[in-house]
């Protein structure tokens, strides 16, 4: 009995340092960058779908400035896990050439600035949908990096 607790243990042990191990951040340029990602692209605990959750997001998450509005954000509904997942699916080019892109179909709300929008008062117009995306990934492991499209 006392072996066999000291096994589970162990495999304890070892589960929790795999686990570990599967959480190490990337290098620090592509930490930067998938921060950058996380903060202008993720947002798990919303919906969105309306023009007021754009142009609060936009303003909150830093993407808009007061002499510049972004023109286009995508903002991905679901947890980070689920994300990250994307990037173990097969290589696709992105638009730069690159084969470091992978697709997956998420909720999304996409943001587009008004025509009559001005900074600093930048105005967005959402789209929300559930649709295909493509991020570039980058890293060991691979985390997404660049909404590619």
């Amino acid at each position: 009995v006392m072996a066999l607790q000291r096994i589970q243990s162990l495999l304890q042990l070892l589960l929790l340092t795999l686990l570990g191990l599967g959480l190490v951040q990337p290098c620090y340029g592509q930490d930067l960058m998938y921060k950058r990602f996380l903060r202008q692209h993720v947002d798990p605990q919303e919906t969105g779908g309306n023009d007021n959750y754009c142009n609060v997001m936009m303003q909150r998450r830093k993407m808009t400035s007061s002499n510049r509005c972004k023109p286009v954000n995508t903002f991905i509904h679901e947890d980070i896990w689920s994300i990250r997942n994307i990037c173990l699916t097969a290589n696709i080019q992105c638009k730069n050439g690159e084969m470091n892109c992978h697709e997956g179909v998420v909720k999304i709300t996409d943001c587009r600035e008004t025509g009559s929008s001005r900074a600093p008062n930048c105005r967005y117009r959402a789209t929300a949908s559930t649709r295909r995306v493509v991020i570039a990934c980058h890293g060991n492991p691979e985390v997404p990096v660049h909404f590619d499209r």
